[in-house]
């Protein structure tokens, strides 16, 4: 209950141009106003990053009539019925240390059409995601067509990407992630390098920048729909309407898992291939065998030592969170405002904090392009990537720290298809 009436506190300060105080901090009074009071901001980066953020943030979140009236109704309906934009696409496939593989997609002619040093942004989409899903084709165009080089991250099973070892990805497994920003930094060795990562992806994304903290190659990232704890998010899952999103999403993992069943014939120990294979839930698989894959004694004990909520104090590079307040799958009482304003007692310079009052997940059925179009996101998401690489672009290339370009230096093989 303490943190749902931190939500509301929030909002009521907001609307008011007045910072919440926090333990450690003093309460600034904002004599213009820098947002519009229908959308909740905050984070020590805050004014820091909303200049840039202007032309979007002084409007009202308008969702778009009939489909945002339910989170529900405007979540399958982003799912099912939004546009997706033909790309073509360029597929590499990598083979990793562990002889696991993953499948990168550019946009096809890219790397002949833009220069060595256009910034290049990965794409991290959620559970079961890839190339294919229309959020996903929104956000690579829109970049794109600002002379962005795009490549989408697909993991293990995800996308069609080849599954070659008895071992899936998951929301604690980082290894993936550093070796696929050392592979685009090492083939684009002149240009930054940035990131924006959706649900699972944007959690995924959130732990890689802070467990990298300084030594961060990338410039800047956006996280969207992030679930940030996952002990949480699972509670949520099996109340009410949300069981029809844990089916669908646990039918999806048993599809990829049945493509690549042989692999894990002799799997032997405290996996419960069965469960698995079968799963009725999310958690069903992960206790079949995510859990059991990568080390922990429980789901519990894996979805609490797998959330960003704990990582976002140890971020040191730019860092956009944009969450809707009614996301039935990303709880708005599990977001970590006051991480998000605070570090260590002191202002958090790199993290910024937009929270909508609608927009279900992967929604945002809302803006210019509604209600087929681009999320009300993306144009917010290019706003501040863009705003970070003019500001890259007069300081020089960040290089990162050395020794974490040598980490992780083992033989990474690739293969384009």
């Amino acid at each position: 209950m303490a943190k749902l009436s931190l939500g509301s506190t929030f909002s009521i300060f907001n609307s008011r141009h007045i910072r919440p105080p926090l333990a450690g901090c003093h309460v600034t009074k904002m004599t213009v106003a820098d947002h519009h009071p229908s959308l909740e901001v905050v984070g020590g980066a805050r004014d820091r990053f909303l200049p840039s953020l202007n032309t979007n943030l002084r409007l009202p979140y308008n969702p778009f009539p009939l489909i945002a009236w339910n989170r529900h109704v405007e979540t399958i309906f982003a799912s099912f019925f939004r546009s997706i934009p033909q790309v073509r696409l360029r597929r590499e496939c990598l083979r990793v240390k562990d002889g696991g593989s993953i499948a990168l997609d550019w946009v096809s002619g890219d790397h002949r059409r833009l220069p060595p040093d256009s910034p290049v942004l990965i794409l991290l989409p959620g559970l079961t995601g890839g190339s294919q899903d229309s959020y996903v084709r929104h956000m690579l165009t829109k970049a794109n067509g600002k002379g962005w080089r795009v490549v989408v991250f697909n993991s293990r099973g995800c996308g069609e990407s080849p599954v070659t070892t008895p071992q899936f990805y998951s929301a604690s497994f980082l290894g993936d992630t550093y070796e696929v920003v050392k592979h685009v930094g090492a083939r684009y060795p002149e240009a930054n390098l940035y990131a924006v990562g959706w649900s699972l992806g944007a959690n995924i994304l959130v732990r890689y920048l802070g467990q990298e903290s300084h030594a961060c190659p990338l410039s800047g990232a956006v996280s969207l729909c992030n679930p940030f704890n996952l002990v949480i998010a699972d509670e949520d899952f099996h109340k009410g309407f949300n069981n029809v999103y844990d089916k669908a999403l646990a039918r999806a993992l048993c599809k990829i898992f049945k493509k690549h069943a042989l692999l894990f014939e002799d799997m032997g120990g405290e996996f419960n291939i069965p469960l698995a294979a079968n799963a009725k839930s999310v958690r069903d698989f992960d206790e079949g065998l995510t859990r059991v894959s990568f080390g922990f004694k429980s789901v519990d004990d894996y979805y609490s030592n797998s959330s960003s909520c704990d990582s976002i104090k140890h971020v040191q590079r730019p860092l956009l969170c944009i969450q809707a307040e009614n996301d039935p799958i990303a709880p708005s009482r599990a977001i970590p405002r006051e991480d998000i304003e605070i570090m260590l007692a002191q202002e958090n310079p790199n993290c910024m904090l937009i929270v909508t009052p609608k927009g279900g997940h992967l929604g945002w059925v809302a803006g210019a392009e509604a209600s087929l179009g681009a999320p009300w996101t993306d144009p917010v998401v290019m706003d501040f990537l863009e705003y970070l690489e003019r500001g890259a672009s007069k300081t020089g290339k960040f290089s990162g720290d050395s020794e974490a370009v040598q980490r992780n230096s083992g033989e990474l093989h690739h293969i384009e298809v």
